[in-house]
């Protein structure tokens, strides 16, 4: 999309999650994708018009890049997953001095939305005010994560997930980290010493790069821009193994509930 203009803009409903911003087709026809970026769990497309084009996929969305008529495809999906067309809610037409390409948002269960933000006061605007530093960011550093944690009495896996605390993290990689750092996801946030607040930040990190590695993990219905599946699924030590025996030490894992999401860990091995 770096580059392109938006040829042009269809909307199938007026809603995804949240209604469409106003005048959305206007405010993106004509207009080029300067650069596209990441914050948190947020995708950003910064346009020529000042203004960027906000997207969360939420948990089933996922953007199709398809080849318009009588262009070339812009790329070959060697694994690509079936996505029901009746499920495309919003298309832009994207158009490059090398030819045009149509690109599908699909969402089945309508979790994702999308916004348009003045670009210069993105950090200010209601989808990113108060986030937590990246993780794979230099601000990401045991005094932060420290910093984020302190006072709370939530468990640390809820923590860990508050996107105040650290921008983007999800709970698989949560789950992965605290198994690694041998830390229990019911231990209080505030009661976690500064060495094993230095190691948690490091595990995260290395947890996070291995996935990247990986392509990601793939459960039910993740690709990667190729169409890849990704195969981080394939290491991981906790997440979906409950009833297994723990790699470290042999003992089950075991499933709970906290704030609505499954953690995995090992009891014995975690405290």
């Amino acid at each position: 999309m770096e580059g392109a203009v938006f040829a042009s803009v269809e909307m199938r409903r007026s809603d995804l999650r949240f209604p469409l911003p106003t005048d959305f087709r206007r405010r993106l026809q004509g207009n080029e994708v300067k650069a596209l970026r990441r914050r948190g769990k947020y995708l950003i497309a910064d346009l020529s018009s000042g203004e960027s084009l906000i997207s969360h996929l939420g948990m089933t969305g996922r953007f199709t890049v398809r080849a318009a008529a009588g262009t070339s495809r812009p790329g070959d999906f060697y694994n690509a997953g079936s996505v029901d067309p009746a499920h495309d809610h919003v298309s832009f037409l994207m158009r490059r001095p090398s030819g045009q390409c149509r690109i599908d948002y699909n969402d089945p269960r309508r979790f994702g939305f999308m916004d348009i933000e003045p670009t210069g006061s993105l950090d200010k605007s209601r989808h990113f005010a108060g986030m937590g530093p990246e993780p794979m960011s230099p601000d990401f550093t045991p005094e932060a994560l420290g910093a984020g944690l302190s006072g709370r009495s939530a468990p640390i896996k809820a923590a860990l997930l508050d996107q105040g605390v650290v921008a983007g993290l999800g709970n698989i990689y949560v789950c992965e980290a605290l198994f690694r750092s041998k830390i229990s996801p019911r231990r209080q946030a505030r009661n976690l010493s500064p060495a094993k607040t230095a190691q948690l930040c490091r595990t995260i990190r290395e947890v996070l790069a291995e996935a990247i590695e990986a392509g990601g993990s793939t459960l039910r219905d993740f690709a990667a821009a190729d169409g890849a599946p990704g195969i981080f699924q394939d290491r991981f030590q906790v997440y979906g193994r409950d009833l297994e025996p723990c790699p470290r030490c042999g003992s089950p894992i075991r499933r709970l509930v906290q704030s609505g999401r499954s953690t995995f860990y090992c009891a014995a091995c975690q405290r």
